[in-house]
Parts: C-alpha cells; structure tokens; sequence
C-alpha cells in the first residue's frame, strides 16, 4: 500500500511539473503566431486539446492568442479594466443584469465574432456572459459558490 501511495504522489508531481512548463508549439503555430504579433518577446506557451494558447503581454496589457494544431488562429484575448468598456456596452449590462458587479472582462476577437467576455458577480453566484460589439448578450456559464457548474453554451 505505502509503494502504491508513492507511486501516485510520484506521478502526480511529474504531471504538474510539465505543466508549468514552458512548451514549444508546432512551427506551424509559431509563425502565424509571431505574423499576428510581431513586438511580442516573452510568450508562454500551454497546448491545449487539439489547440495552442500564447500568453504574453503588449505594452502591459496582458493578453492570450489560441491556434489550432496547424497554425490556424482561433481567437484573441485581451484584458480589459472597467473604464475601457463601452457606454453602450455598460448600458446593456445593466439593463439585464441591474445590481451585478463586474468582476473581469476580456475583449474578445474571433474569426466570426467581436465583443467581450464578462464575469459577474452578485452574492455567491458568478455569471460569465458574451457580449458582442452592438450589445448583444449570451450567457455562457453561471457558476454558485459550492462550485456548481451550468453552462448556457460553448
């Protein structure tokens, strides 16, 4: 039982240490990637299923760029604070979700989409929703505190 208790503990250190690793994806990936983002220097790698995350920062703004395995950009993520959201944008969230508090937002760019990934808060229920560029809103995931899971879409 004790080697069978080492065994697990063993394994599991491996695992989580290459995670935190830095990887290097395919060259594929790595040219459309630097294409995209030519001022780029510091970038973190994490594959992904079937997919490759760039973690990196552009004038201080922290962002993240997905690819497929063949170098195909799948979105763009960009931090955002409060102030950067649109009137337009705050006005439509608080039509729908009045006494929520924002927690994170993102902009969001997609082949086929522009807008804002955004976190809400209200007591022990968090709410990710989208929001496109005209307003538009989808709930993506509501989350409670004891860690409950409903996701609307993905």
């Amino acid at each position: 039982m004790k080697k069978f208790i080492l065994s697990i503990a063993a394994i599991a250190m491996i695992s989580f240490g290459a995670r935190g690793q830095n990887i290097t994806p395919p060259k594929e990936v790595q040219e459309v990637f630097l294409k995209q983002f030519k001022t780029v220097q510091d970038v973190k790698w994490e594959q992904e299923v079937n997919e490759w995350e760039a973690e990196f920062k552009i004038d201080g703004i922290e962002m993240s760029a997905s690819f497929d395995n063949s170098g195909k950009w799948l979105e763009t993520e960009t931090e955002l604070n409060k102030n950067e959201l649109p009137a337009e944008i705050h006005k439509a969230i608080n039509l729908q979700f009045n006494g929520w508090e924002i927690e994170e937002i993102e902009g969001l760019e997609k082949p086929d989409y522009n807008g804002y990934e955004i976190e809400l808060e209200k007591g022990e229920t968090e709410i990710e929703i989208l929001v496109s560029s005209n307003g538009e809103i989808t709930i993506k995931k509501v989350s409670v505190e004891d860690d409950d899971e409903i996701d609307e879409e993905d």
